[in-house]
């Protein structure tokens, strides 16, 4: 086995003439005793990143800890997140500095946040549309360079356009809207077909047929070589990939006929209008399919859109969109804020805690990959009713592999919100010593919970 601890592996083989990837991920054997380095190199797993962008905030005084430092407890919007509270830290307070600049309405908040610069001019389009490049595109330049993909893009929202993701000069990385789409893209592998140059494995055949069966001597002969800890840790892994491909299949089976049903005309509301049990849903395969990626060494940069900036997923029962809500619902006169708001942001952190409850769920050695992965997760504004970009909410998960302490609220009333994106470049272990522009410039990282 020590040969096999030495590397990396991957099982691979051809299923309709595709050549097909099945990653594996870190196995106990692969790890020192203590279950913490590599007992091949003395070194920790390589750390992984990723964002996560939700649109229109979140409610003052419903999502902010009421205390300081460790063992906080998750305010009502956040109490979905309760589960990985120790794994995540909650940053508030912090505001976006406009130097005399204008507000532009959920476009600000959102570039300021993941470029560290507060645009001069406002595209109207509650998108990404200056110069810098995002936070993530300077991570992958430094940490996914030598991985198969620099990073993948995802949104829940099924439209390929909302992306909060950009390498500068005004150019977007699109999302990938469909989760069978990343599917075929993370286990076809790079194929090429002489006799047809843009080949791509058949989606229907890979879910149908399991990218398991092209591998299934390789995946027999594997077994036999590890532990018995291992071997249970495989099958698992082996069986939970299996029900995500039966999940995705389903998108594939031609509905039964219903003689009631008749096609409306085409509606004039937005194409994004899903509800949020849908994006939750979308939310939950992306995150399982991301994992599996991470966690096999096949990218180590990730960005997720849950809800674009003006989101128009609804309430069940409702006639208006999350984000008309937020400007037209009245305060509850005895609850004292507004309901329908305060349940969809209680929605978006849902969706936060599916992609978590997907890494969280891969165990590496005495940890999981959560532990080294470090997630940014903002949105474009503050309160949306009134666009403010000041308090913004702010959060990490994840311990970048052991380089920063979770499990914290920290405030920073009126300082820069940049303090956390400048925190999460060097516990990535980027040379940065600064980060932003103009006001928004900061040299002072979080060192309280860097280690």
């Amino acid at each position: 086995m020590s040969s096999f601890a030495e590397r990396r592996r991957f099982l691979r083989g051809t299923l309709g003439g595709a050549a097909i990837t099945v990653g594996l991920p870190f196995l106990d054997c692969m790890f020192d005793t203590n279950g913490v380095v590599l007992a091949a190199t003395g070194k920790a797993p390589p750390v992984c990143f990723g964002t996560w962008f939700w649109g229109c905030g979140m409610l003052p005084g419903r999502w902010e800890p009421k205390i300081t430092g460790p063992g906080y407890e998750m305010a009502p919007e956040m109490t979905p997140l309760t589960p990985f509270r120790d794994k995540v830290n909650v940053y508030s307070g912090m505001n976006v500095m406009l130097d005399g600049k204008a507000n532009y309405t959920h476009t600000t908040g959102a570039e300021a946040t993941l470029t560290g610069t507060a645009p001069a001019i406002g595209n109207g389009a509650g998108i990404l549309g200056g110069s810098m490049p995002t936070i993530d595109s300077l991570v992958s330049d430094h940490i996914g360079t030598r991985t198969r993909f620099r990073s993948l893009e995802v949104t829940c929202t099924r439209k390929a356009s909302d992306t909060f993701s950009s390498r500068g000069g005004n150019v977007l990385n699109p999302s990938e809207p469909s989760p069978l789409a990343l599917y075929t893209r993370v286990f076809g592998a790079d194929f090429r077909d002489p006799n047809a140059a843009d080949f791509t494995p058949d989606p229907a055949l890979l879910v149908r047929h399991s990218a398991l069966s092209a591998v299934a001597e390789q995946r027999a002969d594997l077994l036999k070589k590890v532990g018995a800890a291992d071997r249970a840790r495989l099958e698992d892994y082996f069986t939970s990939l299996r029900q995500l491909e039966n999940k995705l299949a389903l998108e594939l089976e031609k509905p039964e006929p219903v003689e009631s049903c008749s096609i409306p005309g085409t509606p004039e509301d937005d194409t994004r209008d899903i509800s949020m049990a849908t994006a939750r849903d979308a939310q939950k395969l992306f995150g399982q399919i991301l994992a599996h990626a991470l966690a096999c060494g096949q990218t180590r940069v990730f960005n997720s859109v849950f809800t674009p900036s003006q989101p128009s997923l609804r309430r069940p029962g409702s006639s208006e969109g999350h984000h008309q809500r937020t400007h037209e619902e009245p305060s509850d006169p005895k609850l004292g804020y507004q309901a329908d708001v305060d349940w969809g942001c209680g929605q978006a952190m849902e969706g936060l805690a599916e992609l978590l409850r997907a890494l969280d769920g891969v165990r590496e050695g005495a940890g999981t990959l959560l532990d080294r992965t470090l997630v940014f997760c903002s949105s474009d504004v503050s309160q949306a009713k009134i666009h403010s970009i000041n308090n913004m909410t702010m959060i990490t998960a994840g311990g970048a592999a052991g380089r920063l302490k979770t499990g914290y609220h920290l405030a920073a009333p009126g300082q820069t919100v940049n303090r956390v994106g400048l925190t999460v470049q060097q516990a990535l272990g980027m040379p940065v010593s600064s980060w932003g522009t103009e006001s928004n410039q900061t040299s002072k990282p979080f060192t309280e919970i860097m280690v």
